[in-house]
């Protein structure tokens, strides 16, 4: 009985760990963006599509911890049939993310501490890896170690932008995007953390996620300052 019982008190531990985080998750968005409106940050009305773009991204990161919720209630059946409702709105996500850089980019609404082209890269590129973890993880949904570990990534690459408010970016210069990044991989070592603690070993999920989180900050510069990412700013800005 004893060989039975371990394994299933290691898996109800492994869900209610996932729904803490995604806890955790939820509240280091709303806290960045909440800072962000609470010091004035955000001046005048925003485009109705800057508004969607927030209760879509919004929305996916509470539909991620209530599906960690439902798993851990042993609601599978609801877990799955919402889950197609997920795959909608991630379909949505990564177009929506792009869109609404450009615009940003079109109404001068960068942050004076990024480059525009580093903008673009980091926004245009989080997103990508965030619909690319989605997919992996939808294409894997019935190996279920697999597809927690890559959503808890994709889950990492949408609560960036709210590191981006939380950090004192002006005070990092060029170091910003590696604050972010360390942010990220920070919050990726505790579920390695985890899995070390509980199977004594790190599973193969989570390289892809720190390689993305690694990744990023450093190809963005060979990408941003390339000629053609310069073109493309240079034509959005009207330069």
């Amino acid at each position: 009985m004893a060989t039975v019982a371990v394994p299933v008190k290691v898996a109800v531990s492994e869900r209610r760990f996932h729904v803490w985080m995604a806890a955790v998750f939820v509240v280091t968005v709303f806290c960045g963006f909440g800072l962000n409106f609470a010091m004035g940050r955000v001046r005048g009305p925003l485009p109705p599509l800057v508004r969607f773009h927030g209760m879509v991204f919004g929305g996916w990161i509470l539909l991620y911890l209530v599906q960690c919720v439902l798993v851990e209630r042993g609601s599978i059946a609801v877990h799955r049939r919402l889950g197609w409702f997920g795959a909608v709105l991630s379909a949505v996500i990564v177009p929506l993310g792009i869109v609404t850089t450009i615009m940003a980019i079109r109404r001068g609404a960068v942050p004076f501490f990024f480059p525009t082209n580093i903008f673009l890269v980091v926004n245009v590129l989080g997103v990508l890896f965030m619909g690319a973890f989605i997919a992996a993880a939808i294409v894997l949904r019935k190996r279920a170690d697999w597809h927690r570990r890559l959503m808890y990534c994709a889950a990492l690459e949408l609560i960036a932008p709210a590191f981006g408010r939380l950090l004192p970016m002006p005070l990092l210069g060029p170091w910003g995007a590696f604050a972010i990044s360390g942010m990220l991989l920070l919050y990726a070592c505790i579920g390695i953390g985890f899995d070390l603690a509980q199977y004594r070993r790190v599973h193969p999920a989570w390289w892809w996620g720190v390689g993305a989180i690694v990744g990023l900050p450093l190809s963005l510069g060979p990408i941003a300052f390339s000629p053609v990412v310069r073109a493309l700013t240079g034509h959005l800005t009207g330069h």
